[in-house]
């Protein structure tokens, strides 16, 4: 299936004449997470033919498979900022041929890839936050602690710098502040006090270096709890390298007003600072703008969001059990019901 880049997508859809190929070991591999329950939150916004939906995180394509198999009527546009996921997931797509549109494009990018190829409005937007099974699993992408290789942490490997670029060049100060803001890493100063004097010596290049210098700081007491004494830190590199939750600031409201009245929204996410980031957009959508003592509160302060979750819904404990990495999951879902007010 071809695969647009996000400057490359006016005209009509992508189209693919093959026969889809054999599923590689990546898409054996890929569970996707809370598919059922994302899929009952977006069914009554795709029904109907003519219908859009777009996964903007398309990974390995689990979410996409199952949205265009379910939903027949439908059209998917797919967005994904790793050249390897289009590509696996290229393969996996292409018996739906010109029902699936993929695009090179970080998902803040959404509203651009929606006027080059003439889309005014969509029905339904799924977003499966953090870092794909594929990027965990693949040895030589840096992300996962549990295993070495080049401290690289990319999602889009053709641009961008490094983690092991930003351990070896940012001032301390800055090491604290996105351990901190990023990890919650309340270990933070003795981390970076360790990985500046590490540095000093040879600069890093690889996870298994790193674990050991974060196990090597930590106190015992800190080494017991929370599982891996390095995921936070990792976490902390990864979102700083991709620029993940400056990228979601502007996703997440540019994907509300891409949906059409009745159109729906389901955001997981999968730590703290994404799930709260995710519930102020929509909270703030489903909120009355009116000032306070109206008795009759005028249509253009009424609500635009309807939430369809209460809370943040968890995967259940069956799920978990077939799929670890289904454990910090949290789905939030919302409805468009209004049009912006135009003064």
């Amino acid at each position: 299936m071809p695969v647009r880049d996000a400057d490359e997508t006016s005209g009509a859809p992508s189209a693919a004449g093959h026969q889809a190929a054999a599923p590689e070991d990546g898409n054996t591999r890929h569970v996707p997470v809370m598919l059922r329950r994302c899929l009952d939150l977006l069914a009554p916004a795709l029904a109907e033919p003519g219908a859009v939906v777009v996964d903007c995180t398309l990974g390995l394509g689990g979410h996409s498979e199952a949205l265009l198999a379910t939903f027949p009527a439908a059209r998917l546009v797919a967005l994904d900022r790793d050249r390897e996921a289009l590509r696996l997931s290229g393969e996996r797509l292409a018996r739906y041929g010109d029902r699936a549109t993929l695009v090179h494009a970080v998902y803040d990018e959404l509203p651009e890839v929606l006027d080059r190829l003439g889309i005014p409005r969509v029905q339904g937007v799924l977003f499966d936050l953090g870092v794909s099974s594929m990027q965990l699993d693949e040895a030589g992408r840096g992300f996962a602690y549990a295993q070495d290789a080049p401290l690289d942490m990319r999602m889009d490997q053709t641009t961008g710098i490094s983690a092991a670029e930003v351990l070896n060049t940012y001032a301390p100060g800055d090491l604290v502040r996105i351990l901190r803001a990023y990890g919650e890493e309340k270990q933070a100063r003795r981390i970076v006090s360790a990985v500046v004097d590490e540095r000093a010596k040879e600069p890093f290049t690889t996870s298994s270096r790193l674990v050991e210098v974060i196990r090597d700081a930590l106190p015992q007491a800190a080494k017991r709890t929370g599982g891996n004494p390095a995921k936070r830190t990792f976490q902390a590199l990864r979102i700083e390298v991709n620029g993940e939750l400056s990228v979601l600031e502007r996703a997440i409201p540019a994907a509300v007003a891409s949906l059409a009245v009745g159109g729906r929204l389901a955001v997981l996410s999968y730590h703290s600072l994404e799930d709260r980031l995710v519930k102020q957009v929509l909270a703030a959508g489903a909120a009355s703008t009116a000032p306070p003592g109206l008795p009759v509160v005028p249509e253009r302060y009424q609500p635009r969001l309807k939430l369809l979750t209460r809370g943040a819904e968890l995967p259940t404990e069956e799920e978990v059990a077939e799929n670890r990495r289904a454990a910090p999951a949290r789905l939030r879902g919302a409805q468009r019901i209004r049009e912006e007010h135009q003064e």
